[in-house]
């Protein structure tokens, strides 16, 4: 067992919450029981993967993206709100989410975890949201081609990846990582002169314009690209805390978007 406070503590102070000024809360959202045991994890805290930690009987659900959102504003807890809501506050089950502060994370975070899986190296910090870095820039230890980049990551993420290139042919090594919804971030890669940018959307305009500008952009899903950060939080978490006997559950999202 661990107390959901000192848990809280150390990955507020792992992911270095303070240095952010997010559009959400980080940390801990929705107080639950004490001490904790049965962890569940996962990119979303929707109906299903609440519903899902509540069925295997987490005591804590530790998620990039949480429950409450500037843009969202004030939100009444009615409805399909509700029905998120309440399963935490009825089992008592902790809700932690962290946003930028995982997306961000030189070692943990989802750009880093991505951009191991693709075999990369040399992480730097990246991306710019208020005065803090938001993903990181890496290298391929060799130039691979656009198509066949693009195929790898695909394999990669388990998900469609839009390309946006025009040459396929062309080598590229130096890429800009900002995963999920940083469409027109794509800049940054540009002005520091790297060969590529990687994101899970893309919008018409920065297709065009990402060609134009000669960066190969590739767009593999919001969800798919940020599916890795919180699956190395979780594999540190269980040696960190192995003492602890805690248990570990990670819970997929069929979210093709």
């Amino acid at each position: 067992m661990i107390k959901i406070n000192e848990l809280t503590k150390y990955l507020n102070q792992l992911l270095d919450i303070g240095n952010f000024q997010d559009y959400c809360p980080n940390g801990l959202q929705i107080e639950g029981k004490a001490e904790v045991k049965k962890i569940a994890f996962a990119v979303s805290a929707t109906r299903d993967s609440i519903n899902e930690a509540q069925r295997i009987g987490a005591d804590c659900l530790i998620v990039h993206h949480g429950l409450f959102w500037k843009f969202h504003g004030v939100r009444t807890i009615t409805k399909s709100f509700a029905k998120r809501v309440k399963p935490l506050i009825q089992n008592e089950i902790n809700l932690l989410g962290y946003h930028l502060p995982l997306d961000a994370h030189i070692e943990y975070g989802n750009a880093a975890a991505l951009a191991r899986r693709l075999g990369m190296k040399n992480f730097k910090p990246f991306g710019d949201h208020k005065g803090s870095p938001t993903g990181i820039k890496a290298n391929l230890e060799n130039p691979m081609k656009v198509n066949d980049f693009a195929s790898m990551l695909e394999d990669i993420l388990n998900h469609q990846v839009i390309t946006a290139s025009y040459d396929d042919e062309k080598e590229i090594q130096s890429f800009g990582i900002i995963t999920g919804g940083a469409n027109s971030d794509w800049v940054l890669a540009q002005k520091e002169g790297l060969d590529a940018y990687i994101t899970g959307e893309i919008s018409e305009h920065d297709w065009h314009e990402a060609r134009e500008g000669d960066v190969v952009f590739f767009a593999g899903g919001h969800n798919a690209t940020e599916q890795f950060g919180v699956q190395d939080l979780t594999k540190h978490l269980y040696e960190h805390f192995k003492e602890n006997e805690l248990e570990f559950f990670y819970i997929p999202s069929s979210n093709p978007a």
